[in-house]
């Protein structure tokens, strides 16, 4: 079965500080993208595979169809950085069985109503209650764009927030 080394939510997906950095650092050799959009945008989605360094492959699925794969041990084998475009996704994936120890928030674009709560993060009240709900499931959950940043754990941004 294959082990999610990285959970890291990206409004962006896939760009060049995953490629680069998040991969190198835990150690994927797999990223499976969890995005209804972009799984049936065929276009993007070729791009999307074309940017994988050499030796890491790229799954893109939609929500419920990572959520089959993954309770059927359709992942493969290996090691998977799992990237999600929002916490809403998190939870829907989380709440179908795929559970993981941590998450990172490394990017959540700027819109009407969000809050900045860390470098280019922002967050509303539904995020906020999704991170609660996650956080009191015993998940633990960091902010952290960049490796070389210091990862800021949730209680410190939800003073941020509040």
């Amino acid at each position: 079965m294959a082990e999610i080394v990285l959970c890291r939510i990206d409004s962006r997906l896939i760009h060049g500080q995953v490629m680069t950095k998040w991969v190198n650092q835990s150690q994927a050799n797999k990223i499976v993208v969890v995005s209804d959009e972009l799984a049936s945008d065929k276009f993007m989605l070729e791009i999307y595979m074309l940017s994988a360094p050499t030796g890491v492959k790229i799954d893109c699925y939609g929500l419920e169809e990572t959520i089959e794969k993954w309770n059927e041990d359709q992942f493969g084998t290996g090691k998977v950085l799992l990237l999600l475009p929002d916490l809403k996704s998190m939870k829907r994936v989380y709440d179908g069985g795929i559970t993981v120890p941590g998450i990172q928030v490394g990017g959540l674009g700027g819109a009407p109503n969000r809050k900045v709560v860390f470098q280019n993060i922002t967050l509303d009240d539904a995020d906020v209650e999704i991170l609660e709900y996650l956080s009191g499931k015993g998940m633990d959950i960091i902010f952290q764009t960049i490796p070389e940043d210091a990862p800021m754990k949730l209680n410190d941004i939800l003073k941020r927030y509040h």
